[in-house]
């Protein structure tokens, strides 16, 4: 190896000629190779470089040994080649983000008011003192208070930047928060690799070009690399090409391996020949410039759903950018109506805000109108012109009145509660170990109303291990002695064992002394191995003897066969191939049997049903899973023909059945005891077969004895739910799903089957919403069918992560419990916050309204308005969505989808608090001066000073929000509202702040908050009757709600009603409303139809007295199937609506065509 590195230029702008010293091809030479696909390739390597060895020769590596891992050779390629690292997409600074923030209508709208203000309050009009412009200009107004009119104005830009900042500040702080979990899931990614001859794994990040890579089922390649040896590699390349078939890679064929696909089946060798951004997925990110964020995001559903192979899809840190996104737009139809929150909380807000903009807008009308009517009308004086400025000071000063009514009307507090509640619960879920890629995807989790889990590596602790083995005729019930099998039998099965199974699989000695073997690779392997080992043999030194590039032809285990097989030409001419699989699948192809002698004895059908009884159904009913070994031996004479598998798997000789244990987790019986106490179905869906199913399921709880649970496997469940053409029944799923607790022996379609039909029925009181936990490659599809996804960080393959919502770093059923309670705290935290907000919200408005009617302007002024909603709700959101969980949340049902967000409970807190402020707040506004003896604040001119009335009526507004922020902390009716508050400082210290500012507000606010300073009595009335929101809250929890019916929900889900499951096609993302209409007509159509045909009916019964009862009854079914088969209708108006003059058969033959052709399911064609 030439390390002369002193000729080198720095950095990576060296001229290519300068390296074709070093390495025998430059980089632009090995990029333009990468371009080609299949025989071009083939032929240019063949041509230019004379085939894969010499391309391994020209980057000095060797196709065995790899790379020598020498640090100055590692860097040098890193010179020359570039490094396997994409940069990410820059942030967005923090300007771009207040900029973002401006873009708030509410505070454009303010914004343009102050603006406003500003302006006339410089511009004194020359005939300001006019007698002639009414009582305007009237009041003691000395020159210092006139001057003070900029000052409002000035304070709600103030207020307004305040805004801005705080929202910038969180959103930066959201994306910086987002970088570091991108970052961290980037270290945490790793791939095998070869080093002098040693198989390391290495983070991605720091493969470079020339080393050799060994590939396997379910990787994400990292890097661009042409094929070194292979067997039966698929590989899916559709988020490069875009076409979903799976490509065969082969030496002779197509050997181009590229970045950013997904291996989907078989194993291989590969030599990296370009890296990061020379790589296929770096040159399409630089030819995005990695900047124009609309292309990229058009990538970003083109490629992989946002990679966990981060380092080739910087498109991770846009998934940040789109969550903002997502949090600034939420009125977007989200993709998949993915969060339940966020569908919820935009209608809401909707909702408020069309309230909002109507009072707003009545406010200011009847302002102008008053003073109008007043001025022009009442007092009869005419319009002048050098009165018009004065006049539209006042047109100005009603137009804020107005934006300020909206201002307090609209929660701005809300998204930000949705985000810092969000936020927290992520990064205080990673220390439970759960690792969220999608913000939403925790609060939906606490909605989850059913969660289908795997078995194995999730309920159990994936350390497979041989207990049980039939071997000779003999069934051992434990590992039988050494001595105790024939040396040619033993020599079958280390043999069958060794060299059929991935090489990557193996055992490796204890990492602490006296702790059990490490299994490295496929865990069912390494139960093998591990017997293979406590039968005292060496599976190392087979495999050496017969290294992978002597195997003939490997057809590796993938979720459609259910084994594996790998054929080894004889010395002697001849093959023999040895397979290993699910005992039903591989004892099916055996026609023969070892004997106790070792020689082959027929095995027929009887013998097999025989052994099933006594062996294998024996060992499943204690919960292990039963592997069966064979083999076949191929006559020399001729090939066989390797591509018809079912010839090739026939015919085997049957060496062995083991029985492996994979133990339940300790802690699984009781984190499953918690889901059913929530309201939470556990389903178990795995590839076992179902008395091992059943026996694992039972210790887990899943299944309770004495309960008439369903268990199903693949292919009864898919008999069950078909109809005869093969299409998946809603109808007849419906009838499953709800009783079923374990699915065996199924296939990834069927677990999606399973999921897609849970999530689109509308049994029951409530849609459902479904979790699934997978690891492997074929669980993608349920992962991102479902509303939350969980992979298994450590088992799981990255096809699955990339699936994903959540990732569990500790693989453990617990954390979704956990997962379950973050998300359900977080939906508590909002729906407090909403709690708090809109009662403030419900206040100020009808406040501000009347305040502004009867006494011409709002007793609460701007600024005010802007630091009681702006301010102490920012506070507010911070103090309510940061409450810790408490495992009580786990005792009470899961909301659903379409539970409103604000209960009967909170309206009626929300209603009867708004109640006690309003009486205290008009109270002490109309008689307050009464009261506490000083001046009356009504009808100030416009200029003047504040008053003590008004400001009193400020403090106590203030005081009762803050005493109520307390009482907010329980929505569901509890009566200790200070229970765990220690628990929460963040939210002690916002209260306590906040009353130090409204004090600093109150006695130095002066003008801009239109405050004087009170005395210490009137201070202590204020506090009085604030403590009085605490008394009263104890009050309203004593009225029951169930009396008041009149209390309207707010904040509804999408209710079933809304949207009829045949709106959802099969793998439709967008929701066309258009269509939704049409269909909704076509169902009212039918119903129509059908009421007039029983009517009909009716009235044809009534005039023959004859029973067409039967006309009607066998109309019933097809209600149904209209209801679920709408799609089959070309045009329903050919119904004939003979039977008024017809005989009841005709009747029923009317409904029957009324129904469209549902698969005949229920017969009800036949009159």
């Amino acid at each position: 190896m030439t390390n002369n590195v002193a000729d080198h230029h720095p950095g990576n702008s060296v001229a290519e000629g300068n390296h074709e010293g070093d390495f025998g091809c430059s980089l632009v030479e090995l990029r333009n190779l990468m371009e080609l696909r299949s025989a071009e390739a083939v032929a240019r390597l063949n041509d230019s470089y004379g085939g894969v060895q010499n391309v391994c020769k020209r980057l000095k590596t060797s196709p065995v040994e790899g790379l020598s891992g020498n640090p100055t050779d590692l860097e040098k390629r890193r010179q020359v080649f570039g490094q396997n690292f994409i940069p990410p997409k820059k942030a967005k600074t923090f300007l771009q983000l207040v900029w973002e923030a401006l873009q708030d209508v509410t505070l454009i709208i303010l914004e343009i008011a102050a603006i406003i203000s500003l302006g006339l309050s410089f511009y004194h009009p020359p005939g300001g003192d006019n007698e002639l412009c009414g009582q305007s200009s009237g009041g003691v107004e000395d020159e210092g208070e006139s001057q003070a009119g900029w000052i409002e104005g000035a304070a709600i830009l103030f207020s307004v930047i305040i805004v801005v900042l705080v929202t910038a500040f969180n959103d930066w702080s959201k994306e910086k928060q987002f970088r570091g979990l991108q970052s961290r899931i980037e270290q945490e990614q790793k791939f095998t690799v070869i080093r002098k001859g040693q198989v390391i794994q290495i983070p991605v990040a720091e493969i470079v070009v020339g080393d050799i890579a060994q590939i396997k089922y379910g990787d994400l390649l990292p890097a661009d690399g042409i094929l070194i040896q292979g067997n039966d590699l698929k590989i899916d390349e559709s988020s490069l090409t875009g076409e979903s078939d799976q490509v065969k890679k082969s030496m002779d064929k197509d050997p181009m391996l590229l970045s950013g696909t997904h291996v989907m089946e078989g194993s291989g060798r590969m030599v990296v020949t370009a890296v990061g951004i020379n790589s296929q997925t770096g040159i399409i990110f630089t030819l995005l410039g990695a900047g124009e964020g609309d292309e990229e995001k058009k990538v970003k559903k083109a490629k992989t759903q946002d990679g966990v192979a981060l380092e080739i899809q910087p498109l991770k840190s846009q998934e940040g950018v789109e969550n903002e996104e997502k949090e600034k737009k939420k009125v977007k139809v989200p993709k998949k109506e993915k969060s339940v929150l966020q569908g919820k909380l935009t209608r809401l807000a909707v909702q408020i805000g069309k309230a909002g903009l109507i009072m707003s807008a009545i406010t200011v009308i009847i302002l102008v109108l008053y003073f109008v009517i007043d001025t022009f009308g009442v007092q009869k004086r005419p319009w002048l012109a050098e009165c018009t400025p004065i006049y539209i000071q006042y047109f100005v000063k009603f137009f804020i009145i107005g934006v300020t009514v909206l201002v307090v009307a609209v929660p701005e507090g809300l998204p930000l509660a949705v985000t810092i509640s969000l936020a927290y619960s992520v990064k205080k879920m990673m220390k439970d170990n759960n690792l969220v890629r999608h913000l939403d995807a925790c609060e939906t989790m606490g909605n989850a109303t059913a969660i289908c889990s795997d078995k194995t590596g999730t309920l159990t602790m994936n350390r497979m291990t041989v207990v049980q083995a039939y071997v000779g005729d003999t069934h051992y019930r434990q590992i039988p002695d050494p001595e105790a099998i024939l040396p040619k039998i033993l020599d079958l099965i280390v043999h069958g064992v060794a060299i059929n199974s991935a090489y990557t699989s193996k055992i490796l000695p204890p990492e602490k002394e006296g702790g059990l073997p490490r299994q490295v690779g496929n865990k069912t392997e390494c139960a093998l191995l591990g017997f293979v080992l406590d039968l005292k043999q060496d599976y190392q030194a087979v495999r050496n003897e017969v290294p992978e590039e002597k195997l003939y032809k490997v057809y590796t285990f993938n979720s459609v066969r259910k084994s594996m097989s790998t054929v080894l030409r004889n010395s002697g001419g001849g093959f023999r191939m040895y397979s290993k699989g699910a005992s039903e699948i591989i004892l099916r192809k055996c026609t023969k049997i070892l004997d106790k002698n070792g020689e082959p004895r027929v095995f027929k059908v009887k013998d097999r049903d025989e052994m099933v009884k006594k062996v294998i159904e024996p060992m499943a009913c204690h919960g292990l899973r039963t592997i069966c070994l064979a083999f076949r031996d191929f006559p020399a004479d001729a090939e066989p023909d390797w591509d018809s598998e079912n010839e090739i798997l026939s015919d085997l000789t049957c060496i062995a059945v083991v029985g492996i244990e994979d133990p339940v987790r300790p802690e699984v019986p009781d984190a499953i005891l918690k889901c059913q106490r929530a309201g939470i179905t556990v389903r178990m869906v795995t590839g076992d077969n179902i008395n091992t199913a059943r026996a694992i399921a039972t210790k887990c709880g899943i299944l309770l004895p004495g309960e008439d649970f369903l268990c199903l496997e693949g292919k009864e469940f898919n008999r069950l739910i078909r109809n005869e053409k093969g299409e998946v029944e809603q109808e007849q799923l419906d009838k499953i799903w709800p009783k079923l607790r374990v699915l065996a022996r199924s296939s990834p379609t069927d677990k999606h089957t399973l999921v897609k039909g849970i999530i689109d029925s509308t049994v029951g009181d409530q849609r459902q919403v479904v979790a699934v936990t997978g690891d492997g490659t074929n669980d993608g599809p349920a992962l991102k069918k479902a509303d939350v996804g969980f992979a298994m960080g450590i088992a799981g393959t990255d096809v699955a992560k990339e699936a994903s919502d959540i990732i569990l770093t500790d693989d453990n059923f617990t954390s979704i419990v956990k997962a379950v309670m973050w998300g359900r705290n977080v939906y508590d935290s909002i729906s407090k916050f909403l709690q708090f907000q809109l009662t403030v919200n419900v206040v100020a408005v009808i406040v501000a309204f009347t305040g502004a009617c009867i006494t011409q302007d709002s007793p609460l002024k701007a600024v005010q308005m802007l630091w009681v909603n702006l301010i102490m709700d920012t506070f507010a959101s911070l103090a309510l969505a940061t409450e810790p969980p408490s495992e009580s949340l786990l005792l009470r049902k899961p909301y659903g989808r379409n539970k409103p967000l604000i209960s009967r409970t909170m309206m009626k807190n929300i209603l009867g608090h708004a109640v006690y402020q309003l009486t205290i707040i008009f109270t002490l506004l109309f008689a307050g001066e009464k009261f506490f003896d000083i001046d009356s604040g009504r009808n100030a001119p416009l200029h003047s000073p504040p008053t003590e009335h008004y400001t009193i009526v400020f403090n106590t507004f203030v005081m009762m929000q803050l005493f109520n922020e307390i009482n907010a902390r329980k929505i569901h009716g509890e009566r200790n509202v200070f229970e765990a508050i220690y628990r929460n400082p963040i939210f002690c210290t916002v209260v306590l702040g906040t009353f130090f500012a409204q004090i600093i507000i109150v006695e130095f606010g002066g003008k801009p908050f239109s405050c004087s300073g009170l005395t210490l009595s009137q201070w202590f009335w204020c506090i009085f009757i604030g403590v009085g929101e605490l008394l009263w809250g104890q009050l309203i929890c004593t009225v029951p709600t169930s009396h008041l019916k009149f209390l309207k929900e707010a904040g509804h889900g999408i209710t079933k009603e809304e949207i009829p499951e045949e709106e959802l096609p099969e793998d439709v993302d967008e929701i066309d409303h258009a269509e939704m209409e049409l269909r909704r007509g076509q169902i009212l159509w039918f119903r129509g139809l059908n009421r007039i045909q029983t009517q009909m009916d009716v009235v044809y019964t009534f005039q023959t007295g004859a029973s067409s009862l039967q006309g009607a009854l066998r109309r019933q079914p097809s209600i149904v199937s209209q209801h679920h088969d709408v799609k089959n209708v070309s045009s329903p108006t050919h119904v004939a609506l003979s039977s008024v003059n017809s005989t009841p058969t005709t009747s029923a033959v009317a409904a029957a065509a009324a129904s469209p052709p549902a698969g005949n399911q229920s017969g009800e064609c036949v009159p």
